[in-house]
């Protein structure tokens, strides 16, 4: 019999890439809930769960696809639509006697301005105590869709690529113009929604 080192086969999720568990080691020793933010290519959800022995336990959650429940007529996987994700969830976390929690991004890179920090601003608006910095976090210009509503009025004089580019807006009856004060809108509808207990 050979005395070699011994091989162990790892966890199925490490093999399949789909958790860090030196990461989650480290998220879970904190004793703190986790706000864990998920992006799929249409959409951003955002739970707050907590790790028990049997597994995580989710103490609230919010998904972009309720946004439009909400009136929301932009996208559902953009900055904007991951900020008002973010704030929804917190709400509920509050909700449900969550105080604070860490940021949970999984595999993904920390990318600077991107939907996640949009999301953490959203959680922290909220009322959500999560430890951060602002650096990586979007400015409020791009958050709120303003950058989105200059780039359609660029577009005046070229009605067929207005309407190619933002098609599926105007189909929903919101003009990208307007995104930025549509987007004030709604979010003053989820911060006025009753601290209802429900995920």
């Amino acid at each position: 019999m050979a005395d070699g080192p011994r091989y162990t086969v790892p966890f199925r999720r490490r093999r399949e890439g789909r958790t860090d568990y030196k990461l989650r080691r480290a998220l879970v020793r904190s004793g703190k809930p986790r706000a864990v933010v998920r992006l799929t290519n249409k959409y951003v959800l955002v739970q707050v769960s907590e790790a028990e022995a049997r597994g995580d336990v989710v103490k609230a959650s919010a998904s972009s696809k309720e946004l439009s429940k909400l009136g929301w007529k932009g996208g559902a996987g953009n900055l904007p639509a991951a900020y008002l994700t973010g704030l929804l969830a917190a709400r509920r976390a509050v909700a449900h006697g969550v105080k604070e929690a860490v940021l949970d991004i999984g595999l993904r890179g920390p990318t600077k301005g991107s939907k996640i920090f949009a999301a953490l601003k959203g959680l922290a608006d909220s009322g959500l105590a999560v430890p951060h910095s602002d650096g990586p976090i979007p400015p409020m210009e791009r958050i709120n869709g303003s950058h989105i509503s200059g780039y359609a009025k660029s577009l005046a004089g070229q009605q067929e690529l207005y309407r190619k580019r933002f098609s599926a807006y105007l189909g929903r009856g919101l003009k990208p113009e307007d995104l930025a004060g549509h987007f004030e809108q709604v979010r003053k509808s989820v911060m006025a929604l009753p601290m209802e207990a429900s995920s």
